[in-house]
């Protein structure tokens, strides 16, 4: 990379625009390669720039071509849409069909990106066509195998599977390359995918699979080429596992292995290393499945995880997940610690496994922000003597087959085992997200008693025996949802019994009691209806009541903007930012706002303003957001709302999962503010007591009311 910015100042140097915008375009491939998208995008703006300057349709294309492909790969799929049509435009203005297959293959994967299977169709099949009469026959063959994908996405597993016969003859003949070994193992994936939906022709499939991955070895054995090597050899020992050949499944797997390891390919490394975990586990060899698991997470744990999941299918290849590998371990180390007689050494299991999830949920959140640094304020991880004696912290993790569920004790780490399928939970987890919403029935509540049955009835008796007053819950997937506070027991609620708050993990939360000595509250929000939202006329309310108990600062309605609120935390000392506005939290993160009177604060927005106080002795301690929402059954929206904060740098949120009455949220939030002014409460508890005082008022007793609002993170 270093190199190509220097051939790029040298260039611009001798006044060479053209080379200069080549060198940048290589700089860019360089740091993208490294994980470095931020330069990446840099060096082709500039690039963009100099070719639009200089007057060359041509280059400006290839380099808006570049940028969509990079913003696509960050799943920015406004701005990739963006410059890849534009490129578009400009290609057949220029009558380049080269040019225009490439963006129209592009523009394919973007369709599918979105779901959009028969445009993603439309522009690969124009794609092969075009780069048919261009003689490009790689690229002719990688658009029919996307052509192929989508077409078996649409229900046409017979087409897909001609669409693909179609592709892989012309690659054949071609002399060997980088390009052939991946053109090679994109159509062996393609007809793998076949296998389940043409059973009549499995065994041919199969062969015809096989076949293709070992022509892709050969042909990357040819070119010295380890990389590709290490996939070839990596999918063909998935393929021998799948058929339960497993002596050569991992024989394959450790070659892919070797071959990954040759060439620094971590991005292909962990894969193997976690598919020879797998491969060990099936055939019985428990400690050394492990080793090759943690492996495999260590070598993941560096490197951005948009490169953990860039595999050679292309970008159509479906969004992978490095979730069943964290999964997988942590069930690997659960059976161990069950395994284990001794007491200290099972519990050391059981520590392990828990870290495992950790370690997901770390990953998780840079996914969803799309940023490496989102924990880079992460806190020292908290050991489990410095929880408060009446605390218990819960780790429900969801396996296909059953529900685990961890109880971290000032004492250690105990564990219980539900037998209930985690499709089963899901689906009553969606049922009852569902129905706590509508405030005139009572049908969430069988939903409300048996997720009680299962998540917490097994370990009330522990609970009872410890005097435990608080729970801090560790939710994944559907769980995030919910309200747990609306669990009940069949004759009361869970938060009747107990104070609860969430976080997204206890390794990302740093438990530190609030100093309301100095505390001062900056709160902003409106009440007028702006934008086409309904107006919140209690939100004056809501910010009256924080002034009369603390010291604190408005900014309401038309002085609530992006920078008059950047001014004041700026400038201010604050420890709270109380936020009354409405608010979205979606799949996307770029998708999510919280309104302002003069347009919208993105969550990147919220992260620089809040990120203020990372820099300061005392960070934020209460981030509310009020009147804000999520979408039903979102699960990676709730992450989003868990998350916010802590990528701000603010040790708590307050947040809600769905918009409710604005009375009843005024007079909550009220309520939760008067009990938070008391030194001997902690949050948690502040919000259980405004919860409880809401739930005892007939009006209001409904969960829908109160049940929505959410602690996040620090709960002391």
């Amino acid at each position: 990379m270093s190199h190509w910015k220097q051939a790029a100042a040298l260039y611009k140097a001798d006044g060479n625009a053209q080379a200069q915008v080549e060198a940048l375009v290589f700089s860019a491939q360089a740091s993208l390669e490294l994980g470095q998208s931020k330069q990446a995008l840099l060096s082709l703006e500039l690039a963009l720039t100099l070719a639009h300057e200089h007057g060359n349709p041509a280059s400006e294309a290839s380099v808006r071509g570049h940028l969509g492909r990079t913003y696509l790969t960050l799943r920015h799929t406004d701005a990739a849409a963006d410059h890849l049509q534009q490129a578009l435009t400009l290609a057949r203005r220029q009558d380049s069909p080269s040019l225009a297959a490439t963006m129209l293959n592009d523009l394919g994967i973007l369709s599918a990106v979105q779901r959009h299977d028969k445009e993603a169709l439309d522009a690969f099949q124009e794609s092969a066509l075009l780069a048919q009469k261009a003689n490009l026959p790689l690229l002719a063959a990688t658009a029919r195998t996307n052509a192929a994908r989508a077409l078996l996405r649409l229900g046409q597993p017979t087409s897909s599977r001609t669409t693909l016969d179609t592709a892989l003859n012309p690659l054949k003949g071609l002399p060997p390359s980088h390009q052939k070994s991946l053109g090679l193992i994109g159509i062996a994936l393609a007809y793998q995918r076949l296998i389940p939906q043409l059973p009549e022709e499995r065994d041919p499939l199969v062969l015809i699979t096989a076949d293709v991955l070992q022509e892709a070895a050969t042909v990357a054995e040819q070119q010295h080429d380890g990389r590709m090597l290490s996939y070839a050899l990596g999918y063909l020992g998935h393929l021998y596992e799948i058929e339960s050949r497993l002596d050569e499944a991992m024989l394959l797997t450790r070659r892919a292995l070797f071959a990954a390891q040759s060439v620094d390919a971590p991005e292909s490394l962990y894969r193997w290393q976690w598919q020879l975990g797998r491969q060990l586990a099936a055939t019985g060899q428990l400690d050394n499945a492990i080793a090759s698991y943690r492996q495999a997470a260590s070598t993941l744990q560096p490197i951005r995880i948009e490169v953990a999941q860039t595999s050679s299918e292309g970008a159509l290849g479906g969004q992978e997940t490095v979730q069943p590998l964290f999964f997988e371990l942590a069930d690997l180390l659960l059976h161990r610690a069950s395994l284990t007689e001794d007491g200290p050494a099972a519990e050391g299991y059981l520590l392990a496994a828990r870290d495992a999830i950790e370690a997901y949920k770390t990953a998780e959140l840079r996914d969803y922000f799309k940023d490496d640094c989102v924990d880079a304020i992460r806190s020292r991880v908290t050991s489990f003597d410095r929880l408060s004696p009446d605390t218990a912290v819960i780790y429900p993790i969801m396996f296909a087959s059953r529900l685990e569920l961890l109880m971290s004790l000032p004492s250690g780490l105990t564990r219980l085992s539900v037998p209930v399928p985690a499709d089963q939970l899901t689906q009553e987890i969606r049922a009852f997200r569902r129905l706590v919403e509508k405030r005139t029935t009572q049908e969430y509540l069988p939903h409300a008693q048996q997720l009680y049955d299962w998540l917490v009835r097994p370990l009330e008796s522990e609970l009872s025996r410890l005097h435990i007053t608080t729970l801090v819950f560790v939710p994944d997937s559907a769980l995030r949802t919910i309200p747990l506070a609306a669990l009940h027991d069949g004759s009361s609620f869970l938060i009747e019994k107990f104070a609860l708050a969430l976080t997204p993990g206890l390794t990302l939360t740093d438990p530190q009691p609030l100093n309301r000595n100095t505390l001062r509250v900056l709160a902003v929000g409106l009440t007028k209806s702006v934008q086409g939202f309904p107006p919140l006329p209690y939100v004056a309310e809501e910010v009256e009541s924080i002034q009369q108990l603390y010291k604190s600062n408005q900014l309401m309605n038309d002085a609530f903007q992006a920078l008059r609120l950047e001014r004041e935390l700026r400038d201010g000392r604050y420890g709270i930012l109380h936020i009354a506005t409405h608010g979205k939290f979606s799949t996307d993160v770029n998708d999510s706002f919280l309104l302002t009177f003069d347009g919208r604060l993105t969550m990147q927005s919220l992260n620089q303003l809040v990120g203020l106080f990372r820099f300061r002795q005392e960070p934020l301690e209460l981030l509310t957001l009020s009147a804000c929402q999520t979408g039903v059954g979102d699960d990676r929206a709730a992450l989003g709302l868990a998350g916010v904060a802590l990528k701000a740098g603010a040790r708590s949120a307050l947040a809600t999962l769905w918009f409710i009455n604005d009375e009843a949220s005024a007079t909550l939030i009220s309520e939760f503010y008067r009990q938070l002014h008391n030194p001997s409460l902690s949050k948690a508890v502040a919000l259980q007591r405004a919860q409880i005082a809401l739930l005892s008022d007939p009006v209001y007793a409904h969960p829908a009311y109160w049940s929505p609002f959410l602690l996040l993170n620090n709960w002391l």
